[in-house]
């Protein structure tokens, strides 16, 4: 806490308002929107690589959040304060960092599989800036950040050889096996554990992270058969199309995302309803936009 306090005192309204820009590129919108890039628009594999790593950190970084069910820096010391600005999105439990876990995972992927230098800098130094940002902003401790980079270094050279190795379909499908059994038995943990329908709001974001993945996780396996056996849609095209497609893209596989929240919740319940939703959401982004694909790869293109 020491450390944080000291933190705390250098803090000015300039570097707050650009930690707390930074901080959202560790957020789940940002993580979609570089895996959604880079999974349309550059390389596929890529993108599998950094889902694998997203989602594989996910479930660990929440099972180790409802295991330790360590509570945030101001809860623990009354007398320090972090950001208010901040705090809207510190839901769950403050070991590990979630946005740590994220951000390392997501950039840290992209950096050691590339071969511009200066692209990797610039994502290693997104990572640092988050996992910086969460201890400037005063919502993780050091143990916090210092857990989750491991264990996105960790995942980052582990899932590697899945992805880019031999045998690539059967490892993939390997791959998105164990990652299901893991995310069902973290299921299975919270069960075991808390009441579902608690109102405590750090016990809803262990369930919806769990019925989340599980509804991505599903539907990536469907995503990946489809596209390998069939669909094999391209990835290039040129500059302002491939902007088009990205742009419109976001905007469908967000408007699947909220527009279909209510109307699942209330049929199927808040946690099932979160599970069909994600499942819809990947669907789309795996496999319906797609479809257009070889339209986009050909507009601009000479005949």
């Amino acid at each position: 806490m020491a450390f944080l306090q000291w933190l705390a005192d250098l803090r000015n309204p300039v570097l707050t308002e650009f930690m707390l820009l930074i901080t959202h590129l560790g957020e789940e919108v940002a993580f979609l929107a570089v895996a959604l890039i880079m999974f349309w628009c550059i390389n596929k594999r890529q993108g599998y690589y950094i889902l694998a790593v997203g989602f594989l950190g996910t479930i660990i970084n929440q099972f180790l959040k409802m295991w330790f069910r360590i509570p945030r820096p101001w809860e623990r010391d009354p007398n320090f304060r972090a950001v208010e600005g901040a705090k809207k999105e510190a839901t769950g439990f403050s070991f590990p960092s979630g946005h740590t876990q994220s951000s390392v995972g997501t950039y840290g992927a992209i950096a050691v599989n590339t071969n511009k230098t200066w692209v990797r800098w610039v994502f290693v130094a997104f990572a640092a800036l988050v996992s910086f940002s969460r201890l400037y902003l005063g919502v993780h401790t050091p143990q916090d950040v210092l857990v989750s980079l491991g264990i996105a270094l960790v995942l980052i050279f582990l899932v590697y050889p899945f992805v880019f190795g031999g045998n690539f379909q059967k490892r993939m499908l390997l791959l998105f096996g164990v990652m299901l059994m893991l995310n069902i038995a973290y299921i299975l943990f919270l069960y075991s554990q808390f009441d579902p329908s608690t109102n405590v709001e750090r016990i809803k974001s262990g369930f919806e992270s769990g019925f989340t993945l599980l509804g991505c996780l599903m539907a990536f396996v469907i995503v990946f058969i489809v596209d390998e056996k069939w669909l094999h849609f391209p990835v290039h095209g040129k500059w302002w199309a491939q902007l088009i497609k990205v742009v419109v893209g976001i905007a469908i596989v967000l408007a699947v995302k909220g527009g279909t929240k209510a109307g699942l919740n209330a049929i199927m319940g808040e946690y099932f309803g979160r599970t069909v939703r994600y499942f819809l959401v990947v669907i789309v982004a795996g496999l319906v936009w797609p479809l257009t694909f070889k339209w986009f790869s050909r507009l601009g293109m000479k005949e």
